[in-house]
């Protein structure tokens, strides 16, 4: 069901606004320019003209759905954070090329250097960490701090493409990210450092920064300080005000953004800084907006995020209105809408989607068609009595009611199996130390196994063979022949480069979470539904709109035939619960809980049969872990409780000699450690070679009981890794932790790598893994 009007037929007097809007394009035209141009087959030219073109259609799309401004800044060429730390002159000096004419040593290839280790020009350097923003999966790359850091207004694109919006015709109201945000999540080498001591030097930036917005055009500037909704101590307190203070003196008109979460105890902080308005999130946390109205001075706008920025069902008009009555009655043209944060992490358009159920499609709003629902709300508050506005109110009854309603949601045996778990489903049957020796006698793994993370190269052969087949130009049995023939390529060249437990490299998968929601009943696949993750790469979460079962074993056969392959052990390979929530967009009418323990169930079941069929290595994937943990210290228990119970319970039912690999991967593990032992996985591997080696601490200081496979090289990376700074990290690990709990792997999957350099890589890391094996004396096999 869709609203049968999406233009705006009367002026309101609420201003209608977004945070940010997706930058891939509406068919990833911003990938596929980059790709090309890191691969030499386009020129920078040609990649800053897809740039133009992509912002162009955004500002456009912005314009015909009635919204007041046009949001600038918030288009990147790799990640927000990076153009951030660029404009602020603060990038790395391994990745900068000192240019003696000018003494600007800042360029887009310059970026790409932070980002991936390498560009089409510069010398190759180790790329900066990456982790996640917030509690999201878009990823961002960490600033790195150190003391006597200096900063410089050096890199002019949020000025520039704010200026660009402004001679196209458009009200730019242009986005960056705030100063104290921007401190909290860079990190510092340095012990005990207090990144606190930078502000003074960077506030001086910041100002030089919002006054060439404003001469570029801007009246309006959002700066992004979602650190707000977190746990601050209170020296950031003092540090809000002192900052705000200081950016007063430049005339610009401060929107300042918070989202995620509800400011509480940080309301003060907030509604007492000298800005010209306050966005708050009132999807995540509509119990502040009536706390926020009580306490705003009178002079400021008040920006609600009333349509969710990082789900993708759509509006309850009704359930919007009223919750924002009050709030208009009490602010008039003070009232601003927007969503709860940006359309960063929602797709494009729904118009793209022709094969979804048409009930399910009635259900659902992208990014382009909730910059249409702030026009909805905005007249149902204005003009409440027009017949555009009862029509849209009624078309919002009936979705509501419909999907309420459907049949395909609710599934009665699913909803009594999660009533049927008991206490023992969590359990493996003996302690770890008792498994990990029955396991030892059964796979006879030499010291420092050496092993990858899952995935191998997706090349064109494998992903033509899949989109012919999707498209009915493949026969089923051709189809899979191609598969097994990729399959056994991997396990041959496997075998060739010496790796103790293989993988059978996944070519039949095309996302380790897409691929199992096309096969579970209770998810929905979309045909164009990608947003971004990092930099080119992007993904399509499936729909969870039901409740979840298996029909079906998913993998088994895959694994099967590879194992036949090969007298080593190999992998099977699963996404885990958590993962498979996070990574998707959840059903948002029952606890999120309820669906793990769902997926977890179907889990199990495949878990199990992947055991019988012969598989003594399984490896369930929870890189979403950490990236799911609430924003506040108060709401961390209950949420580590089911997601550690959801793992437990899709891996406890296997016997002793099966070995239980989990995976986790840019993300800080110091406060969730007691969590990860409870997971009471065999092996967990981890991303250490961004970090060079930093999260390895956490696992140290902890004590942790079980296996560790510390990630040796960054794959997102196309620089090849040296034998002897492999070897550097391993003996650093053994110093800490016992050298017979060591694996040697990748620090994530290696799909989005070519084979040659994926092979080169492998064949230093088994070197590395070798030679150490030798050099300190430990017996193979």
């Amino acid at each position: 069901m869709h609203f049968t009007d999406t233009r705006p037929s009367e002026p309101s007097q609420i201003v209608r606004h977004t945070l940010g809007y997706p930058r891939i394009g509406a068919h990833r035209e911003l990938k596929t320019a980059l790709e090309a141009y890191w691969r030499g087959d386009s020129s920078q030219q040609e990649l800053l003209a897809t740039g133009r073109q992509i912002r162009q259609q955004n500002w456009q799309a912005q314009q015909e759905a009635g919204l007041n401004m046009v949001t600038t800044g918030d288009f990147a060429w790799y990640d927000q954070v990076l153009t951030m730390s660029a404009t602020l002159g603060h990038l790395p000096t391994r990745h900068r090329s000192q240019r003696s004419d000018d003494g600007d040593d800042i360029d887009l290839d310059t970026l790409f250097r932070v980002a991936r280790g390498r560009a089409p020009s510069g010398e190759p350097a180790v790329a900066a960490e990456m982790t996640k923003w917030f509690d999201t999966n878009y990823h961002y790359l960490v600033p790195e701090l150190a003391s006597g850091q200096t900063f410089a207004l050096s890199w002019t694109q949020i000025i520039d493409e704010t200026r660009e919006a402004v001679a196209a015709g458009y009200t730019a109201k242009p986005v960056i990210i705030g100063p104290l945000t921007y401190l909290w999540i860079g990190k510092s080498q340095q012990s005990g450092f207090d990144k606190l001591s930078l502000l003074s030097d960077l506030l001086p930036v910041y100002k030089q920064l919002l006054q060439a917005l404003v001469d570029a055009g801007a009246d309006w500037v959002q700066i992004d300080e979602p650190i707000l909704t977190l746990d601050l101590p209170g020296v950031w307190h003092k540090a809000f005000e002192q900052t705000y203070h200081a950016l007063r003196t430049v005339p610009a008109k401060l929107l300042l953004s918070t989202y995620f979460g509800a400011l509480d105890e940080n309301l003060n902080t907030a509604v007492n800084l000298p800005v010209a308005g306050l966005h708050i999130d009132v999807v995540r946390a509509p119990q502040q907006l009536i706390t926020v109205l009580d306490n705003l001075p009178v002079h400021q706008v008040l920006s609600v995020g009333i349509v969710d920025g990082r789900n993708i069902w759509r509006n309850d008009l009704e359930k919007s209105r009223d919750l924002l009555r009050r709030a208009y009655d009490r602010l008039g043209a003070r009232l601003w809408l927007a969503p709860s944060c940006s359309l960063l992490h929602c797709p494009v358009d729904l118009r793209e989607e022709t094969a979804l159920d048409r009930d399910l499609l009635g259900w659902l709003a992208f990014a382009r068609q909730k910059l249409d629902e702030l026009t909805f709300i905005s007249s149902l508050l204005t003009a409440p009595d027009s017949g555009r506005a009862r029509q849209w109110l009624q078309e919002s009854r009936d979705s509501v009611l419909a999907r309420r309603q459907s049949s395909l949601i609710h599934r009665p045996s699913v909803q009594q199996a999660v009533r049927d778990i008991n206490a023992t489903d969590f359990q493996r049957h003996s302690p770890f130390a008792d498994r990990i020796r029955k396991q030892q006698a059964h796979l006879s793994l030499p010291p420092l196994p050496t092993t990858t993370i899952g995935s191998f190269p997706q090349t064109q052969e494998i992903r033509k063979a899949r989109r012919q087949f999707k498209q009915g130009e493949l026969g089923v049995e051709a189809y899979e022949q191609h598969m097994q023939d990729h399959i056994a390529d991997a396990i041959q060249r496997q075998e060739v480069l010496g790796l103790d437990v293989l993988v059978h490299g996944e070519a039949e998968r095309n996302d380790m979470v897409e691929y199992f929601g096309e096969q579970l009943d209770g998810y929905a696949s979309t045909r164009n539904g990608w947003v971004q993750s990092y930099g080119s790469r992007c993904v399509k979460p499936p729909i969870i709109f039901g409740d979840v079962q298996r029909p079906a074993p998913m993998t088994v056969k895959w694994a099967r035939y590879a194992q036949s392959l090969s007298k080593k052990p190999v992998k099977g390979m699963l996404t885990g619960p958590v993962t498979m929530l996070q990574w998707a967009f959840v059903r948002d009418d029952q606890p999120r809980e309820k669906t793990a323990l769902q997926i977890a169930l179907a889990l199990r079941e495949e878990v199990r049969d992947l055991e019988a069929a012969g598989i003594n290595v399984i490896q369930i994937d929870e890189p979403a872990l950490r990236e799911g943990l609430p924003l506040r210290r108060q709401a961390h228990a209950h949420y580590l409780e089911w997601a550690v119970n959801a793992f437990r319970l899709s891996a406890a039912g296997v016997s002793d000699t099966t070995q239980i690999h989990t995976h986790m991967c840019y993300s800080e593990f110091n406060d969730i450690m007691p969590a990860i032992a409870a997971l009471d996985a065999d092996v967990i591997t981890i991303e250490t070679a961004r970090s060079n080696g930093d999260l390895i601490q956490a696992f140290e200081d902890f004590d942790y009981p079980a296996q560790i496979g510390p990630g040796v090289y960054d794959i997102h990376s196309p620089n090849v890794p040296e034998v002897d700074a492999i070897k550097a990290m391993l003996r650093r690990m053994a110093r800490k932790l016992p050298i017979q709990h060591l694996w040697v792997n990748p620090d994530c999957g290696l799909k989005t790598r070519g084979w040659p350099e994926t092979e080169a890589a492998l064949q230093q890391m088994v070197a590395a893994a070798t030679q150490l094996r030798r050099e300190m004396g430990l017996a193979a096999g």
